[in-house]
């Protein structure tokens, strides 16, 4: 099927010759003799393309363009005029029509025109069902969990979206903060606009600032051209700054800057340039404590500390565990092309009861790597890796013993990676700024 046609014309000959034509390319072909009718059909049918007369019994068909479009944007209208005046043309053009043709002017015109118009609406509908598609995948309907912490999160966060107020996200790493950012963001009044992420964690200063204010050209050495930041990508839309807390306290001035003023200059540049966009903040770290302390500056967490959602850490919330992990086995054994194996009491039971330091995203990753290893058709406790397997969530340890415990984990980690860094980082939920300073913490490095 190519697609679907309404005529609108009162002339029941003429209606039923361009029908016809239209039908003979393929198109499924609906009419009606007046305005009434055809809002009913648009009501009612799936139509792509509209070919309408400008001289209805009961409408003006250059009006009525303009009536349609604002009902059904993704419909395509072409008009029909007898006369062919250009004060029509124009006005159908700027009613919304996607173009204008004479009646009974070369009937061979109609199906070029006829067949552009239908690939903008074919297009405009995959458009729009891919919104709908990410919509739901980032929505707060697609957060796993009933426990009552993660729901007053929820709550909290869908009173928010429909704001531009600042938010900042609290909790420990993996807890899902940038779930609850794209959510908020697709709840919200921006959320056909962009929403651009960054892990400040992840760079140095001077490549943080490039990133998220970009450069002119001749900035620095290789800067041939100028070139948009973050903060300008995400005009109009949403801002995400993961690990906020590792940002310095310089680049801190810069970031309050914009959050005042809605301005930001470019590296290399003497003149401000202003955007509109929403910020997300998100970090694992006591920003009030490190505020009082001096690290961290007060003006700007205040700023970013308007709205404070907590994510709480995945061994608080037993009860969401057993759905959580159901739906990563679903998701990675379809991704591997094996069954879905069961999970048997004792090993949901030991899930429940691990320590899950690196929280939704350790979960995750041991999910992955199951699905990947396991033949079994119901999964038991000597599926899980041996870490999982001998932690406990109610084990009480030393500071000491956490530290060995750390620097063992991080070993392991670069053995299995082969001493890539940013790979371990990936596996373990944290910054590379932050494996670089436990390395050098432990002697690592």
């Amino acid at each position: 099927m190519k697609g679907n046609v309404l005529i609108i014309d009162d002339e029941e000959k003429l209606r039923g010759l361009l029908a016809k034509i239209v039908s003979l390319e393929g198109y499924v072909v609906t009419e009606a003799e007046n305005a009434r009718a055809g809002l009913k059909k648009l009501e009612h049918d799936e139509i792509h393309v509209l070919i309408c007369d400008v001289k209805l019994p009961d409408a003006n068909g250059v009006e009525l363009t303009q009536k349609i479009k604002s009902l059904y944007p993704h419909v395509e209208v072409i008009v029909l005029t007898a006369y062919g005046t250009i004060a029509d043309g124009v006005k159908a053009i700027k009613n919304g029509a996607f173009d204008y043709i004479v009646k009974g002017d070369d009937n061979d015109k109609i199906i070029p025109l006829l067949a552009r118009a239908m690939d903008k609406a074919l297009l405009q509908k995959r458009i729009q069902k891919l919104e709908l598609q990410i919509g739901k995948k980032y929505s707060f309907e697609n957060i796993i969990g009933d426990s009552k912490q993660i729901n007053e999160a929820i709550e909290l966060a869908k009173k928010v979206a429909q704001t531009d107020t600042t938010v900042l996200l609290l909790g420990e790493t993996g807890t899902g903060k940038e779930v609850f950012a794209q959510a908020i963001h697709n709840a919200g009044p921006r959320k056909l606009k962009p929403f651009v992420a960054i892990n400040c964690s992840a760079f140095n200063q001077s490549l943080l600032e490039n990133e998220l204010f970009g450069h002119k050209a001749g900035a620095f050495t290789d800067a041939g051209k100028e070139t948009k930041g973050l903060f300008e990508e995400a005009n109009g839309g949403t801002i995400f700054l993961d690990e906020i807390g590792e940002m310095n306290i310089e680049l801190q001035a810069k970031l309050l800057r914009v959050i005042e003023t809605g301005e930001f200059i470019k590296v290399g540049d003497n003149k401000s340039t202003r955007i509109d966009v929403r910020i997300i903040a998100a970090t694992n770290r006591d920003l009030q404590k490190e505020a009082d302390q001096g690290t961290f500056r007060s003006d700007l967490y205040y700023r970013l500390a308007v709205f404070r959602i907590f994510l709480p850490a995945l061994r608080d919330r037993p009860k969401d565990i057993e759905a959580i992990a159901e739906h990563f086995l679903k998701q990675f054994s379809a991704k591997v092309n094996r069954p879905e194996p069961k999970m048997s009491v004792e090993f949901i039971e030991k899930l429940k009861t691990s320590n899950w330091k690196g929280n939704i995203r350790e979960l995750k990753n041991t999910m992955e790597r199951i699905a990947i290893l396991s033949d079994s058709n119901t999964l038991t406790i000597d599926d899980l890796p041996f870490e999982i397997k001998n932690s406990s969530a109610h084990k009480t340890v030393t500071s000491f013993d956490l530290a060995t415990v750390e620097k063992e984990h991080i070993q392991k980690m670069l053995a299995h990676t082969k001493g890539n860094k940013t790979e371990a980082a990936r596996l373990m939920g944290i910054g590379l700024t932050t494996l670089y300073r436990k390395l050098e913490e432990y002697k690592l490095a």
